[in-house]
């Protein structure tokens, strides 16, 4: 049994700021094919999660945000975003679940913030995620400017 307080979120917390990308997972399965894949995500602001989708095996994925603020975007196939939610504890919006084949990423907003993640496995890193063909790389340059403008459209 694994009971997710304050302590473990606060370490997961301090692994994602002592990591170069400033997030940090903490897998609930145990093996990559799991059918149902379970894990934390522990982000800080200024992490880069391009815009992906799950297609081709189709998968479900589901966030609920225990701690801070992540905005989730969900994109049009041309990349024009289609919404933009900010979940948290104290916004009033604790999660949501996206369907297979819908573009989406995460963007951190408020430091110490924690995601719990449900996605359909198993987990293969060869088809896992089809990255967006309009959006920066995750180590692209670019990366940073186009989340502020992602963030600008939460205003």
């Amino acid at each position: 049994m694994i009971t997710i307080n304050d302590n473990f979120l606060d370490q997961l917390n301090a692994k994602a700021k002592a990591s170069s990308r400033l997030r940090s997972t903490f897998n609930f399965h145990k093996e990559a094919n799991d059918p149902m894949h379970r894990m934390l995500n522990a982000m800080e602001p200024g992490t880069y999660v391009p815009p992906h989708k799950h297609e081709n095996p189709d998968k479900r994925e589901a966030f609920w945000v225990l701690r801070g603020k992540i905005a989730l975007f969900t994109f049009y196939d041309d990349g024009t975003v289609k919404s933009a939610t900010i979940l948290g504890p104290e916004t009033g919006n604790y999660g949501i679940e996206l369907p297979p084949k819908t573009w989406h990423n995460l963007i951190c907003i408020e430091k110490n913030s924690v995601a719990y993640e449900v996605k359909d496995g198993p987990w293969d890193p060869d088809n896992d995620k089809i990255f967006a063909p309009w959006a920066p790389k995750e180590s692209d340059k670019e990366a940073e400017k186009y989340m502020e403008q992602l963030i600008a459209q939460l205003q």
